[in-house]
């Protein structure tokens, strides 16, 4: 990464002149300050928050920063980040984190992260994505959590999906229900065909003809759970339905199932079963009958990814995080 000196040196100026250009503009000609901001664009250079520390002052303790998108301001994958800032404080490193929005612009967010001068990065996202990686974090130990780089080359550590919903529609099959209707996340997300492929794979096991199988994807947008109602009662006449079993693309589609089968006067898992995905925080247990469902590992892709770092690793492979079953009473 460049340094201050660097600047200095490109541009032929002091150290003094880089400071003024980047933090007192005004104080300097306007063909010095144009020569100091072509050399800090050409060598990628952001400022050094950590340098404006007092002189004398101890060293600072290693340090992870963490680039979370939307990750912190749901509450469904926060654990990511408390799990790495737990981890951190247990070998003895620091941690901070830096929000990006999906309305910034990542260049600036970016700067930001790397003006504390951590001694890695990981970046982590909301529901498994795939991201492009901004050039300047290439420049640190960097390393992915809950997402995938569109173009390889990064390490990176995800819910294991497609073993996870196998192991969770194999608990289904081994119960006896034959007839699922299988209510998926939006298509275009990068897990609902991994899930699927984890449904269809355990079927096959079991005889249970694929082709056969409903499959429904819902809408992008919250709004659209309420969808899974009207799919229930769809797929229902009378006293007469074509499903002995939901598999649910999450535990919030799962509550909205419950809602409308109870409504129907239908016992769950007697008449249906019903299985959930993700082990929303706070709420598996609260439904009546506790749900089952299937656990996203937030914590343990937290706590490797970490470790990624701290213990200066370098593989850049995909590491997939098992995504274990968690059977309750809905089955």
């Amino acid at each position: 990464m460049a340094s201050l000196k660097d600047v200095a040196k490109l541009a032929n100026v002091s150290l003094m002149t880089v400071s003024r250009a980047l933090n007192e503009p005004e104080r300097l000609k306007k063909d010095t300050y144009e020569r100091v901001m072509a050399a800090v664009n050409e060598l990628n250079y952001v400022s050094d928050i950590s340098a404006r520390k007092i002189r004398g002052a101890k060293s600072t303790l290693n340090t992870i920063g963490v680039l979370a998108l939307d990750t912190t301001t749901t509450p469904f994958s926060v654990e990511i980040t408390l799990s790495i800032e737990e981890t951190a404080r247990a070998h003895g490193w620091n941690s901070f984190q830096v929000n990006m929005f999906s309305d910034d612009n990542p260049d600036k967010i970016v700067d930001l992260l790397l003006s504390h001068r951590p001694n890695g990065i990981i970046y982590t996202t909301m529901g498994l994505r795939q991201v492009p990686i901004p050039q300047k974090l290439r420049t640190l130990p960097c390393v992915l959590a809950n997402c995938e780089s569109l173009t390889g080359e990064v390490a990176s550590y995800i819910p294991d999906d497609e073993n996870g919903q196998y192991a969770g529609m194999k608990a289904v099959l081994e119960a006896g229900y034959r007839k699922p209707l299988c209510i998926h996340l939006p298509k275009e997300l990068v897990v609902s065909q991994r899930r699927r492929a984890g449904i269809e794979r355990a079927c096959r096991e079991y005889g249970v003809d694929t082709q056969r199988l409903v499959h429904h994807y819902l809408p992008e947008g919250d709004k659209h759970y309420l969808d899974a109602a009207k799919l229930v009662n769809r797929f229902m006449t009378g006293s007469e339905r074509r499903f002995d079993a939901i598999i649910c693309g999450n535990d919030r589609i799962a509550f909205v199932v419950y809602q409308a089968l109870l409504t129907r006067g239908l016992k769950i898992p007697q008449d249906v079963a019903v299985l959930g995905y993700d082990n929303m925080v706070g709420t598996g247990d609260l439904f009546l009958p506790p749900l089952s469902t299937v656990q996203l590992p937030h914590y343990e892709i937290g706590r490797q990814s970490a470790l990624h770092i701290i213990n200066g690793l370098t593989h850049q492979e995909t590491v997939l995080v098992d995504s274990p079953y968690l059977p309750r009473q809905s089955l």
